[in-house]
């Protein structure tokens, strides 16, 4: 059985993983406090006292508002702490798993990006997790970077938890209506890790199947599209609601100012995993609705 280290243990991903792997491995998840991605140091003194076949590391640095004005921690985090770790497995022999992000791209595309796409990050985060894939990739370890979108679970802070407080606070809320992506639960994003992992360590040579990949539920909506639906699953789950679907007002990203570019669009075309590593993505709807039946007892 491999040791598996799981870094960002208290995160979304992270949370999801713990879950998911243990069926390839013992699974050791760290915390920042265990493992802080912000200094070299206890980077590698975590890889050392553990010496993982397999690193996992959804583990970034997420707050892309404030990243604007904190690029410096930004960068440690999500650009020179994979290369650490790449580095690492390249020199011990193990598998990396790093996850990415959509924001790699500028959204001005009109069809769904693939992975050979060129990137242009609009904001200090998109950098930071685009240098981050390149310092995986220049490192020479066997690897998997999957980039993802518009990520939700019942553990942790994300947009389905927010709309779900704010549509039991308020009577009127404006959403955004032109972004356009795919709401992924972070329960399919470990799941889809385990199966990949798996067919990753039973190659006979695993740097065949390393690569860029992208990782999403099918199927898209807009932020206003997917606070509707959210809406309509806490309805039928019997939230006590004092927000109605009427007064869901869309609006447009010049109407909601932020200090860092969202793209307009972050559709990802997952082509590429789903036929390489023969996994099924199901529709966005349905990881929403069994986060949505999670949450309820907590509600009511």
């Amino acid at each position: 059985m491999s040791r598996i280290l799981v870094t960002g243990a208290n995160g979304q991903v992270g949370f999801e993983l713990q879950r998911s792997l243990p069926i390839l491995g013992t699974v050791v998840a760290v915390t920042r406090g265990e493992m802080d991605l912000a200094r070299e140091a206890s980077i590698l003194a975590a890889l050392q006292e553990h010496k993982p076949r397999i690193i996992v590391n959804p583990a970034a640095y997420t707050a892309v508002d404030r990243a604007e004005s904190d690029a410096e921690q930004a960068m440690a985090v999500n650009a020179a702490a994979p290369g650490i770790m790449a580095r690492w497995a390249a020199d011990n022999g193990a598998l990396l798993v790093h996850y990415s992000t959509d924001y790699v791209f500028d959204g001005s595309k009109a069809a769904p990006y693939v992975e050979e796409d060129a990137v242009n990050p609009q904001s200090v985060y998109g950098e930071s997790k685009w240098r981050g894939e390149e310092a995986v990739r220049a490192a020479g370890a066997a690897y998997m970077i999957l980039r993802t979108s518009w990520v939700y679970g019942h553990h942790g802070s994300n947009f389905l938890k927010t709309i779900l407080r704010l549509a039991q606070e308020r009577d009127t809320l404006n959403v955004v209506a032109d972004q356009v992506g795919a709401p992924t639960s972070a329960a399919l994003i470990a799941n889809v890790t385990r199966s990949v992992v798996e067919r990753m360590v039973g190659s006979q040579a695993s740097e065949d199947l390393s690569g860029t990949y992208h990782l999403t539920a099918q199927g898209n909506t807009s932020w206003h599209g997917y606070a509707v639906h959210i809406l309509g699953e806490a309805s039928a789950a019997n939230f006590k609601l004092t927000l109605s679907l009427d007064a869901l007002k869309p609006i447009s990203t010049s109407e909601y100012p932020t200090p860092a570019k969202r793209p307009a669009n972050s559709r990802l075309n997952c082509a590429k995993l789903t036929q390489r590593f023969e996994v099924t993505l199901p529709p966005w709807q349905e990881g929403v609705s069994d986060v949505v039946a999670k949450l309820r007892p907590a509600a009511n």
